[in-house]
Parts: structure tokens; C-alpha cells; sequence
């Protein structure tokens, strides 16, 4: 997220995440987290109105404990602009609760590792999720997202617009899953395909 409080950013479907982690270190990009397990508690209000609208407030844990709320977006030739507003809150149960009292209801939990990279004043971030593996490259320009995009050998016009709960939507529909939380156990033995999610690999 910016100093001013905007996300900018583009996001693909990956199939070679070893192949990018490869190009990363030879341009020299820092790394910034190393893999690391996120958990994910999505909130919306009892009537949905939050994601109907296009957005989120979501608690996360990783190495800290993070509240955030993000705007309705717009995209351009892939890249993603909203409101973006977090911040790392002391005790991540406390803030749970915080929210159910306000009246959000937790919606949905999802996992993902992730790895991010910093190069150029640029973010890449590595993410692993239960159906597959994908790239989010976050900048303060257009130009600059879609420079390290070429850089990286990603097709843009492969960007996905969809959210990771909306391919996850997808996937419940397309197999008729019955589970609501996008967690590495619920997928167990389960395959997921590209043409599934809805998404073209922009590594080929």
C-alpha cells in the first residue's frame, strides 16, 4: 500500500513460480518476506453489502496481526487503483471481536503463502493458494507495474480482475464444492484446473 493510502496493482495465474523466483534473484530483487502462511477472516455486514459493493475488510495473520479495509476498484488494462487502509493491530482475536460487535459477520477464511519481493520500489508478491499459484505486482504507476510485468515474461493480457474469493466462486460452482472457506485442508486430493478457475496461465 502507498503513503497515500491507494493499492495499485495487477495480478496473474501462475504455473512456474520457481521459474520467477529464479528471474527475481538474478535482477537483483530483495526479498522482502520470506514464505510465509497467511490466515484470512473476511467480514461483511448481515445483507452482503460490503462485497456487493466491491469491498473488503479483512483481518489477517502472517508474521503480524493486520486490519484492512479496501475500496470498490478500477481497472486499467488490467491494473487494479482503490482505497486501501491498514494498519497491524496487537491482539488479532480481540480484533475479531472488535468487529463482530460492530455487527460485520465473518464471511469466509482463506489461506495463501506468500513470498514478496521488492525491486524498483515495486512489490511482487508470490502467493500460493489451496487452487494455485499466482503473481500480484504492486507499484506506485501504471508504467512501473507494467514495466516489471514485461520484465517478469507476463502476458498482461492474461491480468486477472477477479478477486481470490471470486475464482474461489468459480471453483465452488464449476464442482459443486460445499465447503465455504478457502483453506489447504478442504482441498486435499482435489485438482484444480486453469479453464476452472476461469484464468489463462501469463507464464506460457
Amino acid at each position: 500500500m502507498s503513503e497515500r493510502g491507494q493499492e495499485r496493482e495487477i495480478k496473474f495465474y501462475v504455473l512456474h513460480l520457481d521459474r520467477l523466483i529464479t528471474r527475481l534473484q538474478d535482477m537483483n530483487a530483495r526479498l522482502a518476506q520470506p514464505r510465509v502462511l497467511e490466515t484470512n477472516l473476511r467480514f461483511d455486514l448481515p445483507d452482503g453489502s460490503l462485497r456487493t459493493a466491491g469491498r473488503v475488510l479483512r483481518l489477517r495473520r502472517d508474521t503480524k496481526a493486520r486490519l484492512t479495509y479496501k475500496g470498490a476498484g478500477q481497472s486499467d488494462q488490467g491494473i487494479l487503483d482503490r482505497q486501501e487502509i491498514e494498519f497491524v493491530v496487537d491482539n488479532f482475536e480481540m480484533a475479531r471481536k472488535f468487529l463482530e460487535a460492530l455487527g460485520y459477520q465473518q464471511s469466509m477464511v482463506y489461506e495463501k503463502y506468500r513470498t514478496t519481493y521488492e525491486i524498483d520500489d515495486v512489490s511482487v508478491m508470490l502467493d500460493e493458494l489451496p487452487y494455485g499459484n499466482f503473481v500480484e505486482i504492486e507499484g506506485e504507476t501504471n508504467e512501473q507495474i507494467q514495466t516489471l510485468s514485461q520484465k517478469l515474461h507476463l502476458d498482461k493480457d492474461a491480468a486477472i480482475g477477479n478477486s481470490y474469493a471470486g475464482l474461489f466462486d468459480n471453483i465452488r460452482k464449476a464442482l459443486q464444492l460445499s465447503f465455504q472457506d478457502l483453506i489447504f485442508e478442504n482441498f486435499t486430493g482435489i485438482q484444480i484446473t486453469a479453464d476452472q478457475l476461469g484464468v489463462r496461465p501469463a507464464d506460457q
